[in-house]
């Protein structure tokens, strides 16, 4: 909504003698923040930043292209679907686009022989994103699968498309992830937190997550940048999978780049509230029980739990 549109839908003009002293405020507002890139740009050399509202919709055009008797029209016939989805994904690609080649020069000023190079990297990077489209959508059709088999409460496939946050945060994950390892800065990182806003599930674009994965519930659920997760695990809510700390260079700040969140092999589950850290590997079959805290490796077809809490009954105040 533009200042235009907000002052219309006030409905009423600003009382007489209003002054909120906006030219101060506006100069202290600049002071505070001296180091924040293009805010401090003349107008005329501001690159364009990527929108999350445009992304939004590619995300949406896509699901829809995926899932088009799910999410495209309702009077969509079979003879009528190969159109649908390519006139979709040829609308979501063009905007896609757009937004990479934003995202390519977001950071620094361009000269023409850079903005030139950005064009066509941008383009490039659509037709590689494109080209792995049919093995993103196969890997989330082992998604949908495992939610459905995994959940006795899911009475169909359908539902679990339709209802379940997991599958939508998956969703975005795979497309995300796509476009991280084609080196595609911001994007992944917008479509993953778009996705997080909307099902409370955090998941990095650059983690990497093998098939059939299933978040059961989900909200609360973190997997951190360098996670690799196997084939068939399921994660219930309040999961965490991160780091246990930073390493830092000789100036005190974070080293980057490093591998510092954990492995889980295939076949794991990992219950509700449990907390992973670091880079240690969490061996095939294991079962990680509730709110258990764990900061080392274990070996297959481990069964790890909290200690057994004690219980006692006293009546008629004994036991004080």
């Amino acid at each position: 909504m533009s200042a235009t549109d907000r002052e219309a839908d006030r409905g009423s003009p600003a009382p007489a003698g209003a002054s909120w002293a906006l030219g101060s405020v506006v100069a202290e507002l600049r002071a505070a923040a001296p180091d924040t890139g293009g805010a401090r740009r003349p107008l005329g050399r501001r690159p364009a930043l990527p929108s999350r509202e445009v992304l939004v919709g590619i995300a949406r055009d896509l699901r829809a292209a995926f899932f088009p008797a799910h999410f495209g029209p309702p009077d969509l016939t079979d003879e009528g679907t190969d159109y649908f989805v390519g006139r979709t994904l040829d609308a979501a690609l063009l905007a896609l686009h757009e937004q990479i080649r934003r995202g390519l020069g977001f950071s620094r000023d361009l000269d023409a022989r850079e903005l030139a190079r950005r064009e066509g990297r941008a383009a490039e990077i659509v037709r590689d994103f494109v080209a792995g489209l049919p093995a993103a959508r196969a890997l989330l059709e082992t998604d949908v699968r495992a939610a459905f088999e995994g959940d006795p409460a899911a009475t169909s496939i359908d539902e679990a498309v339709f209802c379940y946050p997991g599958i939508t945060a998956i969703f975005h994950h795979r497309i995300a992830h796509l476009l991280y390892t084609l080196g595609v800065p911001l994007i992944p990182r917008i479509l993953s937190e778009i996705a997080h806003a909307e099902t409370g599930i955090d998941i990095h674009p650059g983690a990497h997550i093998g098939a059939s994965f299933f978040i059961d519930h989900g909200t609360g659920v973190v997997i951190g940048e360098t996670c690799r997760i196997g084939d068939r695990v399921r994660l219930y809510q309040g999961v965490t999978l991160g780091a246990k700390s930073f390493p830092l260079d000789g100036g005190g700040n974070p080293i980057k780049g490093i591998d510092r969140h954990p492995i889980v092999e295939d076949n794991v589950v990992v219950y509700a509230g449990a907390t992973i850290l670091g880079r240690i590997t969490i061996g095939h079959g294991s079962s990680i029980g509730g709110n258990v805290w764990l900061t080392r490796s274990v070996p297959p077809n481990s069964q790890i739990s909290q200690a057994k809490v004690r219980s006692d009954v006293f009546e008629d105040g004994g036991g004080i």
